[in-house]
């Protein structure tokens, strides 16, 4: 598993930091960091998280969300710390 912490932000997010997401090796999450494209961004980091147990810090642009159909772009972005959990 890897757990995402949204670790700082800048301008508007949908998510402030604190917020936290839980992703599974299959890609079953618990909890939210925001939706769209910025998360789907952070499960495939988290898959490269968990396969290798390297924590990173991934940088999340929300300014110019060109392949959204909705005009609503937050206009942020989101520094989302994610990192390897193990369990038993």
């Amino acid at each position: 598993m890897a757990l995402a912490t949204v670790v700082r932000v800048k301008g508007s997010t949908p998510r402030g930091a604190g917020s936290k997401m839980l992703i599974a090796e299959g890609g079953e999450q618990l909890g939210t960091i925001g939706g769209g494209c910025g998360e789907a961004e952070i499960l495939v980091a988290a898959q490269e998280v968990i396969a290798t147990g390297v924590p990173r810090l991934v940088r999340v642009n929300l300014t110019d969300d060109y392949l959204s159909w909705s005009p609503a772009v937050c206009g942020g972005v989101m520094e989302i710390f994610l990192e390897p959990l193990q369990y038993d």
